[in-house]
């Protein structure tokens, strides 16, 4: 089964995340951004579902500095700031994705089946 790390501060919208991912892939959490990036330097993470707005190192940052050593893992911005300068901000940092919250399962599963499959 593939690994989701969800990086992710607010304890409501990581188990939301939690409950549509349930099943279909082993979820890690990271509580910001920096064990977000340090999560992923340890390896074992097909994708990361990564917040904006996040203690110690912002969604962004930690974006740019995982895509520093791993440029082929999948990253998809998961925020409620919804913003088209906020998307592209989240591009130009080396996300994969975009998905505005409130999220659901069906948008989800769609944007993270571009990256990796369900097992």
């Amino acid at each position: 089964m593939k690994t989701i790390l969800i990086a992710e501060d607010n304890d409501s919208n990581y188990v939301l995340m939690t409950y549509i991912l349930k099943g279909s892939f082993n979820v890690v959490r990271a509580h910001d951004g920096l064990e977000a990036v340090n999560l992923a330097k340890a390896g074992g993470v097909d994708l990361i579902m990564m917040d904006l707005k996040m203690p110690n190192c912002d969604g962004l940052e930690a974006t740019r500095l995982i895509k520093t050593d791993f440029p082929e893992l999948p990253i998809v911005m998961l925020t409620a700031n919804a913003f088209e300068c906020d998307r592209e901000n989240a591009m130009n940092a080396g996300c994969d994705d975009f998905i505005a919250k409130p999220v659901n399962r069906d948008k989800c599963m769609k944007v993270i089946s571009k990256f990796i499959t369900v097992d």
